[in-house]
């Protein structure tokens, strides 16, 4: 057995605060700003319908998986895999798994704080009346003016990670779990606001729920389920350490699978009522679905301005955006704190600093992707554009593949059986055949297709 000391290392209260913890973890930009916009890109329905299978088939075991890692080590990702590595007599690179988590979470956050910097600035802008009849070129100049001006851009940026910080600093009780159980209902009743408004957009709505949801295949492309299955990685925050170091504060009297399915189901619902939200208000006035990613600020701030009651909808979704991305950012910085507080003895303080100061900097490079930096490009992509595609479309589905391989075959079955308790032994059955074959062979398959082996 392994040696689980947990002097330094807190617990959830109850099961519900783990679900909303780790919900809040799951739904964020990925699911308000994200995810529209790649489905818009990528025809709609059929999209959404490989994005549905890659979280049924994939997300939802592999995060099972990255949960009982967590908890059977209750350690952070570093050191659980350490400690995991050696209990299963593996090779000892294995570990590296759990350092490219904490990597990737803090790449992902350098960027997603600016984004989550522009939606905090579009509250303002939004409160302002900007939006109130402006067209087309208005709002696009609004948005230009802004992603041009770095010191705005870093202005937003810092404030959100200072916010971030402030809530990670204060531990698992009295900082995460406070922070998600006022803000998750709140993004909730938000979310719920703007798809009755939605409603009331007449035929455009079932228009944008049969953008949605009717499968168009011509549409797909191989590079479209890559980022299906990326998107379904990162809006479930798999392999990047947050689920394992959240799972590692979880009791071992609650049920994997049942708060598994719980998160994935309410991740997804977000997911989809996004769409459900947006889309009817695109084509209500003439917009386009596949704005890419200034869908969320070039495109509906004009319907916002031209709607009955845009105003307040433009507040309200806005406010719904920053603090979806905020839930989402604790948990991104968690795992990096932890470590530095179980294994160089730094305050949770100290640690905050570390992790967040060097997480600001990385931000930087996003920042000026969009102004003093905008023409230096690797590949055709900007520095944003690289640190998305790097986490989302090659490091969380490397982190996932190689989580599954590592719990479908390096790990004792019987330890794995133990933490996740299931029914019955059929249930663990269908679920070591997914970890264990589906999910890694679909990774490894879109790869091969995407760099054009298949």
């Amino acid at each position: 057995m392994i040696d689980t000391n947990t002097t330094s290392h807190g617990k959830w209260s109850s099961r519900f605060a783990y679900i909303l913890a780790a919900t809040g973890s799951a739904v964020g930009l990925g699911n308000i700003w994200k995810f529209p916009y790649i489905t818009g890109e990528n025809g709609g329905g059929a999209f959404v319908l490989v994005y549905l299978l890659c979280v049924l088939l994939i997300g939802i075991p592999i995060m099972m998986a990255e949960t009982l890692l967590g908890r059977r080590s209750q350690k952070n990702p570093i050191e659980a895999m350490e400690l995991l590595t050696k209990e299963a007599n593996a090779d000892s690179n294995w570990h590296y798994l759990g350092w490219m988590g904490v990597i990737a979470g803090l790449l992902i956050l350098s960027y997603y704080s600016v984004i989550a910097g522009w939606s905090s600035a579009y509250i303002l802008k939004a409160f302002s009346g900007s939006f109130i009849d402006a067209d087309a070129l208005a709002i696009k100049s609004i948005f230009n003016d802004f992603i041009a001006s770095p010191v705005k851009l870093v202005f937003w940026h810092t404030l959100f990670m200072l916010a971030t910080m402030w809530i990670v600093v204060k531990g698992i009780n009295n900082g995460l779990e406070k922070a998600v159980q006022y803000l998750m209902p709140v993004l909730f009743v938000l979310m719920f606001l703007l798809v009755a408004y939605a409603m009331t957009t007449g035929d455009n709505y079932f228009k944008g729920l049969h953008f949605l949801f009717s499968p168009d295949f011509s549409k797909l492309t191989s590079n479209s389920v890559l980022t299906a299955m990326g998107h379904a990685f990162f809006t479930l925050s798999l392999g990047m350490g947050a689920i394992m170091v959240y799972g590692s504060y979880l009791s071992k009297d609650i049920s994997i699978s049942k708060t598994v399915f719980l998160i994935a189901g309410a991740d997804t619902i977000v997911a989809l009522l996004a769409g459900i939200a947006i889309f009817p208000i695109v084509f209500a006035n003439n917009l386009h679905p596949n704005s890419g990613p200034g869908l969320i600020f070039e495109t509906l701030p004009i319907a916002f301005g031209a709607m009955t009651g845009g105003w307040l909808m433009g507040i309200l979704f806005f406010v719904m955006l920053a603090i979806a991305a905020l839930t989402s950012s604790i948990s991104l910085m968690e795992p990096a704190v932890a470590w530095l507080v179980e294994n160089r003895g730094f305050s949770r303080q100290k640690a905050c600093v570390w992790s967040g100061g060097v997480t600001w900097l990385l931000g930087l490079g996003t920042v000026f992707s969009f102004n003093v930096w905008e023409n230096f490009k690797v590949f055709d992509r900007n520095i944003f554009q690289i640190l998305d595609y790097l986490t989302a479309n090659l490091m969380l589905p490397i982190g996932g593949f190689c989580i599954a391989i590592f719990t479908g075959w390096i790990m004792n079955a019987q330890h794995s059986e133990d933490e996740l308790a299931l029914p019955n032994s059929g249930y663990y059955q269908v679920w070591k055949m997914l970890i264990s074959y589906v999910a890694p062979a679909a990774v490894f398959f879109v790869f091969l297709h995407v760099v054009g082996v298949l």
